[in-house]
């Protein structure tokens, strides 16, 4: 089997057909309560996005952004990313987002697990960590199934209409865990 596939999904790199379903994902109101996201994404910035990426290599950036299809459907059902990539150190960030109408089919556990043999095999990254906010406990539960641990807390780290959240720091020891 390839290395950013299993027998269920693959991780492929983006393309400009993918800007259709990224401005679905980026304008989820429901999502931006996970992130950073404040205002919506118009197309035009997301193409600007979606053309710069396509451009720029891996070192350049600093982030690697592949989209998830199911193989038997062949339909885009997600999305991972490597961010912060941090050669010297051997470190990135680590992110998943998955269309709801794709949860709980073992989607994300899969691609989590192909990313992280991909850094550690090909990136020669040693760990990986995520910023998982308190409320999103599938998000939570997802990392711990997929080997991750809880290494912090960073308190009143985010936002929200309700007041500020805490975030989970979630770390990954990849030399530890592949084989």
């Amino acid at each position: 089997m390839a290395l950013l596939e299993n027998q269920d999904i693959r991780l492929r790199a983006l393309e400009p057909e993918d800007l259709d379903k990224l401005y679905q994902w980026e304008n989820d109101t429901e999502l931006w309560q996970y992130g950073s996201t404040l205002a919506p994404y118009s197309r035009f910035a997301l193409r600007d996005y979606l053309a710069n990426t396509l451009s720029q290599t891996l070192v350049e950036s600093r982030q690697l952004r592949l989209m998830i299809v199911e193989k038997a459907t062949n339909q885009t059902i997600g999305t991972i990313d490597l961010f912060d990539i941090d050669p010297i150190n051997g470190r990135a960030g680590i992110g998943i987002l998955l269309d709801k109408n794709y949860h709980r089919r073992g989607w994300a556990l899969q691609s989590l697990q192909l990313m992280k043999g991909y850094a550690v095999r090909t990136l020669l990254l040693q760990q990986l960590y995520a910023y998982v906010p308190q409320a999103n406990v599938p998000s939570y539960r997802l990392f711990l199934k997929s080997g991750f641990v809880q290494s912090g807390m960073l308190q009143s780290w985010l936002k929200t209409a309700d007041g500020l959240e805490d975030v989970f720091l979630m770390q990954w020891l990849g030399w530890a865990d592949i084989s």
